[in-house]
């Protein structure tokens, strides 16, 4: 019923657009809008229960993934690219890994990479070393790539994924793990130590007609290194990690079910 005033006239009344829902006083259009309103808020923006559902990073088709058993894969019906592989004890053998190749790393960066005998005379050098006799004589841009292709970029690699494995074995890893599996695929794209083995090794073969070469320990050392390396980011499944860490949001995890704490369906 429409109010009226002291002298009987009728007082208009105007859709309240704060209230949720649509009222008696609505028009018809009023009440579709709140009500699409309303569906779309509830619909963006939302996570969806169903966890098992995945976008293909290549062709971007919507798909549910199927039950893995240990080290099998699923692929996208429409691109045949590889959506997710089930990796068996993922953390446990990936943080073996890590704690081999930061091992792996410090010897290879405290001991002799190479020896040379010219003469009598004789002389050795280390990665850091070879950076920098590169920047004595004249050569700053390469001495700097060097550096960071081979001694820092792969100290980051370690040293990211040794913080993401140790923190992801907990039962919620905080959110700056998030921010740490962001950045680390960064700091494998630009470890490259094995650039550097295959320019080290055509060295090799220029110069063994006027000198005696020795090759160190850390020769050896960093070709294991970048074997484990690979090895390391195999055995990861990041897709684990990603599911039980904290949400920026976490009142909304519950409205994605509780599986997503536990392994994906």
């Amino acid at each position: 019923m429409q109010p009226t005033a002291p002298g009987g006239k009728l007082i208009p009344v105007l859709p309240n657009r704060n209230r949720k829902g649509p009222t008696k006083f609505d028009s018809p259009h009023i009440a579709i809008w709140r009500s699409l309103s309303e569906l779309s808020s509830e619909a963006y923006n939302q996570p969806v229960g169903d966890h098992g559902l995945i976008a293909c990073l290549h062709c971007d088709l919507l798909q549910r993934l199927p039950d893995l058993a240990p080290g099998a894969s699923a692929r996208c019906p429409r691109c045949n690219k590889e959506l997710w592989r089930r990796r068996e004890d993922s953390l446990n053998r990936t943080l073996a890994l890590t704690l081999a190749a930061a091992v792996l790393y410090v010897v290879a960066n405290s001991v002799p990479m190479l020896g040379l005998t010219i003469v009598g005379r004789d002389a050795s050098t280390t990665v850091i070393g070879g950076a920098k006799h590169l920047w004595d004589n004249d050569q700053q841009i390469v001495a700097i790539l060097v550096l960071f292709t081979a001694v820092i970029a792969p100290a980051l690699q370690i040293g990211l994924m040794l913080a993401i494995v140790l923190a992801g074995r907990r039962e919620r890893p905080p959110r700056w793990v998030g921010a740490l599996l962001r950045h680390h695929p960064t700091t494998r794209i630009w470890s490259m130590i094995e650039v550097m083995m295959v320019g080290v090794l055509v060295a090799l073969v220029k110069i063994a007609d006027y000198a005696t070469v020795i090759p160190g320990v850390a020769l050896f050392v960093l070709w294991v290194l970048v074997f484990l390396l690979a090895a390391m980011q195999a055995a990861f499944d990041s897709r684990e990690v990603w599911e039980k860490i904290q949400w920026a949001d976490e009142a909304q995890r519950p409205a994605a079910g509780d599986g997503m704490a536990k392994e994906p369906a």
